[in-house]
């Protein structure tokens, strides 16, 4: 056996220390900071073994292969690690490698300095936050002017480094061990090294002209001199802000950055707006203009986390007026938050919305997500006047009683009319169309208006005319007839046609 080159100085030779193949090298090993201190091997060795053992490791020719020490980690550290692969925290510009590399960084560097149970792992940043921080910081460091070399630390490096490590620095110890040089220190420089300290290794570079005035600023005193070589700095906070905003009425805007504390307004300001909203609304009924304060309020309550009982009524009196306008996109984006407002335990008019929920699926034909909605009612909630209301509609419906339907139709609770004043057209069309084949060859105009729930017989007559039937209308000496007989085939168009425009603008 022979050494590929003589061991550095101080260095001590131990039995994994070289290779027993024809093409021998040899491994630096760390100089021991103390004789009370037993030898550890560097930590980017301390990995597990691998699963294949046929792959080359640093401790490959040992011929005792240590044993992989388990180590139980906290059930916080478990769902830190969940939580970094969850769809909606994952980031495009960060591949699964790195994040791995990271986790496991930041896992190893907590267990070795013994900080693994006191960590916050809660409000700890997710690996691909700290990957891109790491690489802001390196993308800073490239476009600052050139110091003077600085010796590599040999101690363990934090989780947050800008010199990211690669995939490639963990192929073999050749690539992250260095011969010492007898001069040079073994420890890192400190900051007074780096200025004043030249490097003795070949002749002195030439300063450029921000380094001496640099060190000008240094030798005066004054606090103007700023070191590249600083720690990171620590991540953006994740928690909530709390708004400074004290204005009663604000724009909404959609946001594109982090919302400043300035512009949102705190909760207690958030109580006035909603009151004023409210009264504005009963003198000016001016949609526009609601609607768009509402949602700058909705947008306020999200970015400050406030889930309470105030955000429910918010969400609440935003959808029924949305629901008196006939917006039935803004109407389903506050029903969507009432929903999980709901089942997260909060108050509010809980059966109300569940009985809207279900009317609007028979509005939009959906039928998989109405069968959901209806597994999900208790059986005292399906007792509750609004939501029983709701499925005898649906039972209507689904049995073609048209009588049945109308009648649910001048009764409804709340404001679920404004819900099925979008589908009653479309009933009001499937109905003739089944009066058309039942009843030939006419029927009284007056009979169909009150079956079919219009306000009077000539609102049931202009119905009929807007639908290409008003050669189908003829007078009577005491009554007004439809001719049956010759409406069917117009009418069973027209019945398929609706129902086959079923509008889905914001479907929950």
């Amino acid at each position: 056996m022979s050494w590929a080159a003589p061991p550095p100085p101080g260095v001590q030779v131990t039995p994994y220390a070289y290779t027993t193949t024809m093409n021998t090298a040899y491994t630096a090993v760390p100089v021991r900071q103390g004789f009370g201190q037993a030898y550890q091997a560097p930590s980017q060795y301390n990995y597990a073994a691998p699963a294949n053992p046929q792959s080359t490791t640093p401790m490959a020719a040992s011929n005792q292969q240590p044993q992989q020490q388990k180590f139980d980690w906290p059930q916080s550290v478990r769902t830190y690690v969940q939580r970094s692969f969850q769809s909606s925290n994952l980031d495009p510009t960060v591949t699964r490698a790195e994040m791995e590399a990271k986790l496991k960084d930041t896992i190893r560097y907590h267990q070795e300095s013994g900080t693994m149970y006191t960590t916050d792992w809660d409000n700890m940043p997710l690996p691909q936050t700290l990957i891109k921080t790491e690489r802001q910081q390196a993308l800073m460091q490239s476009m600052a002017p050139p110091m003077m070399p600085e010796a590599t630390p040999t101690s363990v490096a934090a989780p947050i480094n800008p010199k990211k490590r690669k995939s490639t620095d963990l192929s073999g110890p050749e690539q992250t061990s260095t011969v010492s040089v007898p001069w040079r220190s073994t420890r890192a420089l400190t900051l007074e090294d780096r200025i004043s300290k030249p490097s003795m290794e070949g002749p002195l570079p030439t300063k450029s002209k921000f380094q001496k005035n640099a060190e000008k600023r240094q030798r005066r005193g004054d606090g103007g001199y700023q070191s590249t070589y600083r720690s990171p700095s620590p991540p953006p906070s994740t928690g909530p802000i709390v708004g400074l905003n004290e204005n009663l009425e604000k724009r909404y805007l959609r946001l594109t950055a982090a919302p400043k504390a300035a512009d949102v307004r705190p909760e207690r300001v958030l109580h006035q707006t909603l009151d004023l909203l409210k009264k504005k609304w009963r003198k000016d009924g001016n949609y526009n203009y609601i609607c768009d304060q509402f949602k700058s309020l909705r947008q306020d309550l999200t970015v400050q986390r406030i889930r309470n009982d105030f955000t429910v009524s918010v969400y609440e009196i935003h959808a029924r007026i949305a629901l008196e306008k006939g917006d039935l996109g803004e109407y389903n984006q506050c029903q969507t938050q009432l929903r999980a407002l709901y089942k997260s335990g909060l108050k509010g008019n809980s059966i109300e919305f569940k009985a809207y929920r279900i009317l609007y699926f028979i509005h939009t034909a959906n039928r998989s997500a109405l069968n959901d909605a209806i597994a999900d009612l208790t059986t005292a909630e399906k007792e509750e006047r609004p939501i029983k209301h709701a499925l005898d509609v649906r039972s209507a419906l689904a049995l073609g009683n048209y009588h049945k339907f109308f009648q649910l139709y001048l009764d409804v609770p709340n404001m679920g009319a404004y819900l099925m004043d979008m589908f009653v057209k479309r009933e009001r069309l499937a109905a003739l169309a089944n009066m058309c084949k039942a009843f030939k060859p006419e029927l009284k105009l007056r009979y169909i208006a009150e079956e079919l729930a219009f306000e009077s017989d000539a609102e049931a007559a202009q119905f009929i005319i807007d639908c290409n039937g008003h050669d189908l209308l003829q007078e009577r000496q005491d009554h007004i007839a439809f001719l049956t007989g010759k409406a069917g085939m117009l009418f069973e168009t027209a019945r398929a046609e609706a129902f086959r425009r079923v509008d889905l603008k914001g479907q929950i």
